[in-house]
């Protein structure tokens, strides 16, 4: 399964994170055109240390031309996010192609909201927290991206289908 080293290791760090963006809408039902993987991390100082330690351990790099202990400054995230227009920090790995994490450069929604109805998807021996269907809409809505109307449209057909959200 793609991704599952990051779902081990973010799990056994006790990293606060969920998944959100496309492999989200897989997991709720939903097949989007996409591969990479959208974490929205807790920012914590201590949880971003070591979501950083586990993505240094497995060999994942910043995609960007900084370092990404730089990631752990809310002032460069900022000034990132206002002048570069960048929304997300993406990880690279340079042994697997295939593999890209994007990192939202903020909470879009407070991570303590996010975390209170967060489900808990089984596969294998891992549980991956994923965003609410709620939340992945709301997220989805405030990035104001046209591609993501669709989305938005499958999950809320998904719930006037009454499938249960995880």
């Amino acid at each position: 399964m793609f991704y599952e080293e990051v779902f081990r290791k973010l799990a056994e760090e006790r990293t606060k994170y969920a998944v959100a963006g496309g492999v989200a809408l897989v997991l709720h039902g939903v097949v989007p055109l996409t591969a990479d993987l959208d974490l929205i991390v807790g920012m914590s100082s201590e949880n971003l240390k070591r979501f950083l330690a586990v993505m240094d351990e497995l060999g994942y790099k910043p995609k960007q031309p900084f370092r990404a202990t730089d990631f752990l400054d809310p002032s460069k995230r900022k000034t990132w996010k206002d002048e570069k227009g960048m929304e997300v920090f993406s990880f690279y790995h340079s042994q697997k192609q295939m593999n890209l994490i994007d990192v939202s450069m903020e909470e879009p929604i407070s991570f303590k909201e996010i975390e209170k109805e967060i489900g808990l998807f089984r596969t294998r021996d891992i549980e991956i927290p994923v965003v609410s269907r709620r939340h992945l809409k709301i997220i989805k809505m405030l990035a104001r991206r046209p591609q993501y109307l669709a989305d938005i449209e499958a999950l809320e057909e998904l719930d006037r289908l009454g499938q249960k959200d995880e």
